[in-house]
């Protein structure tokens, strides 16, 4: 265990070592942490990214530092991050510091100049992002906000909306979620079982529709309609 501490100098399988643990440690760290600090990169979860990221690059790569210590601090730091998380779920007060309310940018196809400074952003950043949902037009926007993550939801006027099945009064499909039935030319049992199809099923299915075998298929998808699909090898 001397790679945990400063030395004058570390051998090439003792700084393997100071990565494995290094490594490790920050993935059971961010499995603490939860998927949000994953997910999305609010103020919180901003903040650790760096420190996080600081104190165990340091010891990664200085031999004169030892890993006790860093990991020490990163515990700490996971802990209040814990703590802080629960806090802003308890207090309003601590909630709209950490995550603050969405910032209007855009209202009833008016740009809210004022409001871009207060969102830290350019006019070409909102352009670009409206370009990135497809709106090309600002007039047609009811309502775009500016989240706390960093992202732009945007709301059309109702005119601009798609149209959905039930505008138009038609019935809709029920929805059949398609299931992965064969990867990589080998067949997923599980998947296959909650279809309530067997792998005599599937060979015979795949021989009668498409004059393939297993082996042959890169990825192949079920619906619980029965409805077969596949991807071939290129």
């Amino acid at each position: 265990m001397d790679f945990f501490s400063g030395q004058e100098t570390l051998t090439v399988v003792q700084w393997a070592l100071r990565a494995v643990v290094g490594f490790f440690f920050l993935l059971f760290a961010a499995k603490i942490m939860g998927k949000r600090s994953i997910s999305q990169l609010r103020l919180l979860d901003f903040v650790m990214a760096l420190l996080l990221g600081n104190i165990i690059a340091h010891p990664l790569s200085d031999e004169g530092l030892g890993l006790k210590g860093s990991m020490t601090t990163m515990t700490v730091l996971v802990l209040l991050y814990s703590a802080g998380v629960y806090i802003s779920l308890k207090w309003p007060v601590i909630r709209r510091f950490l995550d603050p309310s969405p910032v209007p940018l855009i209202r009833n196809g008016e740009i809210l100049y004022t409001n871009l400074s207060k969102a830290r952003i350019t006019l070409d950043d909102l352009l670009a992002e409206l370009r990135k949902e497809k709106i090309e037009d600002v007039q047609k926007v009811a309502l775009s906000l500016w989240e706390a993550d960093g992202s732009l939801t945007t709301f059309l006027h109702p005119q601009h909306q798609t149209v959905t099945a039930k505008d138009i009064n038609l019935t809709p499909q029920p929805f059949s979620f398609p299931m992965t039935v064969i990867k990589d030319g080998k067949i997923v049992k599980k998947d296959l079982v909650n279809l309530g199809k067997d792998e005599q099923w599937l060979k015979n299915a795949l021989q009668l529709n498409y004059q393939k075998s297993v082996n042959d298929i890169l990825l192949a998808t079920l619906d619980h309609s029965g409805k077969l699909k596949i991807f071939l090898y290129k």
